[in-house]
């Protein structure tokens, strides 16, 4: 491989954008090779590399510009989208994260489905269940809220706020949320509340300082554990197999799709969105 193949330089894309310059930025590299270095230095906090691609789906490694992530929603939707642009995919294709010779040592061999739906590359999350908790809210200043956990393996803490305001103005505090975290043996916090700007069906911020992160802009798994939570409390949209949610991180708002399916045990839930070329630094 040369500086001048025209593969070796990255193609940039934000993934999961509400049109503007939230969501997330991903550069998305058509070949392998020197990941972490290329990584380094292609200026972006995610990027993909395209190890394989046939009409079937694909083999991604993904890496910060300082270690190997290992997988991420955004940067496969951000992967779907360009060798979609590039070659043209099946509409249904299965996408493998990670190294394959990593084993069970921590960055190997995650699979998911994903599928394309009215332009956009959604992704399996798995049946999202939901049940209610007892839980001292008081330290993050929301006593008296009801809480929920919904899961897809992972458990979050779940939250309804009264409105758009409440959610927009609440401050994050790491400490107090871990505590509650660590008492309702959880691993993140979401809050929400119905609507949204831009006509969504749900708003919604995602924290996680138990997963080393304050707050995420745009959480595929997270929104996925909400849906599970929207569906055990009576509040998906009705007659719908589709949502739109709306994240709001402050500066970085994002703009996700779900498609699910409610059943006797939980709800089957994909989550996905837009990517849109980007312009460079």
């Amino acid at each position: 491989m040369t500086t001048t193949d025209p593969l070796a330089a990255p193609l940039l894309f934000r993934a999961l954008s509400d049109g503007g310059s939230g969501g997330k930025r991903v550069a998305v590299f058509l070949q392998g090779g020197d990941e972490q270095a290329r990584a380094a230095a292609s200026g972006a906090p995610l990027s993909v590399f395209v190890q394989t691609a046939d009409p079937t789906g694909l083999r991604l490694r993904v890496f910060t510009p300082t270690r190997e992530k290992g997988s991420s929603d955004s940067a496969a939707i951000a992967a779907l989208s360009a060798v979609q642009a590039q070659a043209g995919l099946l509409d249904i294709v299965e996408v493998t994260q990670g190294d394959p010779e990593a084993g069970s040592s921590g960055a190997g061999g995650e699979v998911q489905s994903a599928q394309l739906c009215g332009g956009e590359w959604v992704l399996r999350q798995g049946l999202a269940t939901a049940r209610a908790v007892q839980a001292d809210l008081s330290p993050i200043g929301l006593a008296g809220r009801d809480a929920w956990v919904g899961s897809t393996g992972r458990p979050n803490l779940i939250v309804e706020v009264p409105t758009l305001a409440t959610l927009e103005t609440f401050i994050p505090d790491d400490a107090a949320i871990g505590a509650v975290n660590r008492a309702t043996d959880t691993t993140g916090l979401v809050l929400y509340t119905p609507g949204g700007p831009g006509r969504v069906d749900v708003s919604f911020r995602a924290f996680g300082p138990l997963k080393g992160f304050t707050e995420d802009a745009a959480s595929s798994n997270m929104l996925a554990c909400l849906i599970g939570v929207l569906g055990g409390r009576g509040q998906l949209p009705e007659g719908a197999n589709l949502l739109r949610a709306a994240q709001r991180r402050p500066g970085q708002p994002a703009r996700l799709t779900a498609q699910f399916a409610p059943l006797r045990d939980g709800v089957e839930v994909w989550v996905g969105g837009l990517a849109a070329p980007d312009a460079p630094n």
